[in-house]
């Protein structure tokens, strides 16, 4: 399905990014996985094989980006998918006592990073003719929750990132969207809430399914959509 496509997966190392990574792989496509640490993506992919590529960005510096991203295009030529998966959560204070450290550390992972991943990929995309970019949102950015302030607003713009972005460049062939997926079924997640459902929560490699579905030819017609991702949790 994705035979002789490049695909770019941030976040790469984390368990979402990972089963991305892998789904793309066994569809035929060769993949750079993007994460900040080489010692978490030699972990992650032990044995990366001919087609898995790792590369080491700060995602939150539009410099690291940029170097990044024109290494990527001269080594390959173009860059066919950019997902988006790296991001973070962190409960904060109540929104009269945000901190600017929190603020920040959650858009500027959360937001600031696509918008550093998008501003050399995207232009060549434009120049092909031909590209898809998926982001990753939150369904809980769709409502307000306390102790959540920052956090559901740098989720709620990457909504509002995804659509604006998806009618600057969909008369050019390139298909924007993003997933709103609830509770991910992650070790971590299951160390913080010992006694939820984990069969309600969202298994990672069916978040990926979604994501390789955006980008797949099949999603020709889909442009800016938001699509909630609930798993069974409703």
């Amino acid at each position: 399905m994705f035979e002789d496509q490049v695909v770019v997966v941030t976040g790469g190392a984390g368990v979402l990014g990972q089963a991305v990574v892998q789904h793309f792989l066994a569809r035929g496509a060769v993949v750079v996985s993007v994460d900040y640490n080489q010692a978490l993506l030699d972990a992650a992919f032990p044995n990366p094989g001919p087609h898995c590529h790792l590369a080491v960005c700060d995602l939150t510096s539009r410099d690291d980006c940029a170097a990044l991203s024109e290494r990527l295009l001269q080594t390959h030529g173009a860059v066919d998918v950019l997902c988006n998966i790296a991001g973070g959560f962190q409960m904060g204070e109540t929104v009269f006592e945000t901190l600017d450290e929190t603020w920040d550390f959650l858009f500027n992972l959360n937001t600031k990073s696509i918008i550093y991943m998008t501003q050399k990929i995207v232009p060549a995309m434009v120049a092909a003719g031909c590209g898809k970019v998926v982001n990753v949102g939150a369904v809980a950015a769709t409502q307000g929750q306390a102790h959540m302030g920052a956090y559901l607003a740098s989720k709620s713009a990457t909504i509002r990132l995804t659509e604006s972005l998806a009618e600057e460049v969909k008369q050019a062939g390139v298909n924007v969207n993003c997933v709103l997926p609830a509770v991910i079924d992650t070790p971590r997640n299951r160390s913080d809430m010992p006694d939820a459902d984990f069969g309600q929560w969202v298994a990672p490699e069916h978040l990926a399914a979604v994501i390789g579905f955006l980008a797949s030819a099949e999603a020709i017609a889909v442009h800016g959509a938001a699509i909630p991702v609930r798993g069974l949790g409703g």
